[in-house]
């Protein structure tokens, strides 16, 4: 199946080019270029993409409150929002992980990872930079003040023993396939203990997964 993207960018000279990166992969293909947030939250609920590359400092509604939209509206469950940008900055990508985008990488990524992460998106994983991904382990809603001692992190009994050990190494940063390795599961019983999770815990995806497993305490910075 061809993953359709939404490109959402200022810049007409770069989306151009992500628009001819993007179309030059057999399994993907633009649908549409938003010019700002608003056209963005536009175009996603009329054209309902895979995924929408989501630049964030844009004119007049930025990126962030974009996704927020996005993900915010059930109608649009099944988009996808990939942060692209060249500030990898602490407040960016927390709050692009609270307003429910399913990746964040920075415009330093190679060709290849950008449209590889934009396949991990699709697939309704999560996908962070190697820089986002330590600001979610150093910061990432897991000051003491979250855990469970004072009932303000999500409530995981809802969760079996099996399902609270797999969604610590989501939280960790493992895949599918690595976490099924670790405890000798298939790959597709791993990948329905995560969903199970997730849709018990109430996750959108696997970023905000990884979100409620540091809150609740589940998984501390190491």
């Amino acid at each position: 199946m061809t993953i359709r993207v939404l490109l959402a960018d200022d810049q007409a000279l770069i989306r151009g080019g992500f628009a001819a990166l993007i179309d030059s992969a057999d399994d993907l293909a633009v649908a549409g270029e938003a010019i700002d947030g608003a056209d963005a939250v536009r175009q996603a609920r009329a054209l309902r993409p895979d995924v929408v590359l989501m630049d964030v400092r844009m004119p007049g509604v930025d990126g962030l409150t974009a996704c927020a939209q996005i993900t915010g509206d059930p109608a649009l469950a099944a988009v996808k929002v990939l942060v692209l940008t060249t500030f990898e900055q602490d407040d960016y990508i927390l709050t692009a992980l609270q307003a429910g985008a399913s990746g964040f990488l920075g415009k330093g990524a190679s060709p290849a990872q950008l449209l590889d992460a934009i396949r991990v998106v699709a697939r309704g994983e999560s996908l962070l930079s190697p820089r986002a991904t330590r600001v979610v382990i150093e910061r990432a809603l897991a000051a003491p003040a979250a855990g469970p001692a004072d009932g303000s992190g999500p409530d995981l009994s809802v969760l079996t023993d099996r399902e609270r050990q797999i969604v610590a190494l989501v939280a960790r940063g493992l895949s599918n396939d690595e976490i099924a390795a670790r405890l000798f599961l298939s790959p597709l019983t791993a990948k329905t203990h995560v969903n199970r999770a997730m849709a018990k815990l109430g996750a959108r995806d696997r970023a905000q997964l990884v979100v409620l497993a540091y809150r609740a305490g589940l998984v501390r910075p190491q």
